[in-house]
């Protein structure tokens, strides 16, 4: 469908892009801010479980004469947005005014106070930052959980800042996964964000992922999961509030899975990324639950405080995996520089941004779902995240709705770039301006 939509856009059909090698080799680059863009990095792992594109990485490592790379990175090959990128650039060149719910990067300008904070804190004399991060941030992400989930936690022994959440998330497996024990499989969620798969196969671990089914309101049916996955993980992730379907879980929820980690010792990892961002209740958090398993739960301020660029987040577990974390990320650097952990600490302190934000994404919501629901598009999605997760109308597949509303300027996620269990649906990301927004209700009043 992305083909023909391409050719209809150009007759003389589209050119291959230039560069594949840069392409091969900067997936990550392309989504610096991955914590937020799942759609890409999901295609690169589509494209994989479906055979689609291996012949590009392939040819470029080919052309490289004695340059031997990582089997898992050669393995990413290329990803099936090529032709959507193609159609986009087009469609901009013919002057199509795009809106693009694709991405999700906020674009919630950040709070005059934190920018503040960072550019006083700018010293003539730089210095390499600490990983285990200043003392003071630490005590404001601690006195953040207790105000928010009421969880008491040792803030010089059981959290450490981290540079975003993506980094921390994709090196987890490097830390905790024994390659050569048998119990190294790192259980993931599909639809879902890549990066925790990603991690795991550069780290060598084995991979499973479970499917988040409507019908389960998107979360693990934990009951029906085999007795040998839990024996052979050695860590399962957890996306709550859930990015792409916006799914909240219960506490009895994340009660039960921290009771199965114990149970089978494994690392239970939540990534919370969105817990901030919610429209109904405020989402519990597996720091909740900590007292009955084994968690670590990883949060940002990317989403909270729109601060994607400035990539700042942490880490909260036991002593234990803390201690591990602090000896091994000297090694990679990956410490926020200490400007940054200044402005965090301002960020965290406040909620006052914390809720104009929320109610900016809420507006955007509003603007569209009176539309959505008149011409008929069911939203099975949660009620959390900077995402609504819709179900496709009539019999097209996912690809082909996304490529229909791209002819009309509007760019969306199919639900299949998250995984093969997103057919049927597609996302928007809440990015695009309030008015913006309204105009793009304006295109589906009458595409839809």
């Amino acid at each position: 469908m992305l083909d023909d939509l391409s050719d209809r856009l150009d007759e003389r059909c589209a050119c291959e892009l230039p560069q594949l090698a840069q392409l091969v080799l900067g997936v990550d680059s392309l989504s610096q801010h991955g914590g937020d863009e799942p759609t890409l990095q999901r295609g690169v792992r589509l494209a994989l479980d479906h055979c689609l594109i291996m012949h590009a990485s392939s040819a470029f490592l080919d052309s490289v004469p004695g340059v031997q790379l990582s089997p898992a990175l050669a393995a990413t090959g290329t990803y099936p947005f090529v032709k959507l990128e193609q159609a986009k650039r087009r469609l901009a060149a013919a002057g199509v005014d795009l809106i693009d719910f694709g991405k999700g990067d906020p674009r919630e300008p950040t709070d005059p106070m934190i920018r503040r904070a960072l550019a006083e804190s700018l010293t003539e004399i730089s210095t390499y930052p600490l990983a285990e991060g200043l003392p003071e941030l630490r005590s404001a992400v601690a006195a953040w959980c207790a105000r928010r989930f009421g969880v008491g936690l040792e803030s010089d022994t059981e959290i450490v800042p981290t540079y975003g959440s993506k980094e921390a998330i994709f090196l987890l497996a490097q830390i905790v996964v024994d390659r050569e024990s048998e119990k190294r499989l790192v259980v993931t969620t599909q639809p879902g964000y890549p990066v925790p798969d990603r991690g795991a196969t550069f780290a060598g671990a084995d991979v499973e992922q479970l499917p988040l089914l409507e019908e389960n309101g998107f979360l693990i049916d934990l009951e029906t999961v085999p007795e040998e996955t839990w024996e052979r993980a050695a860590i399962v992730w957890l996306n709550y509030p859930n990015n792409p379907t916006g799914a909240v879980a219960p506490v009895e929820f994340l009660r039960r899975a921290a009771e199965l980690s114990r149970e089978y010792e494994f690392l239970l990892a939540c990534d919370e990324a969105y817990s901030e961002l919610w429209f109904d209740a405020p989402p519990h958090s597996a720091l909740e639950v900590r007292e009955e398993g084994n968690i670590a739960v990883f949060n940002t301020l990317s989403k909270r405080s729109s601060m994607t660029g400035y990539r700042s987040g942490f880490v909260a577990a036991d002593a234990e995996l803390i201690a591990a974390l602090k000896q091994y990320r000297p090694s990679v650097g990956t410490a926020p520089q200490e400007f940054v952990q200044r402005a965090s600490i301002v960020a965290w302190n406040d909620e006052e941004h914390v809720e104009r934000t929320r109610d900016a994404y809420r507006r955007k919501r509003e603007a569209l779902l009176p539309t959505l629901a008149r011409r008929g598009v069911r939203v099975p999605g949660g009620g959390a995240t900077m995402f609504l997760w819709l179900e496709v109308p009539g019999a097209e597949s996912s690809e082909e709705f996304a490529a229909r509303l791209l002819e009309h300027g509007l760019i969306v996620s199919p639900g299949t770039f998250f995984g093969p269990a997103g057919e049927g649906y597609w996302r928007i990301a809440l990015v695009p301006t309030e008015a913006e927004c309204r105009r793009a209700a304006e295109i589906l009043e009458q595409v839809l």
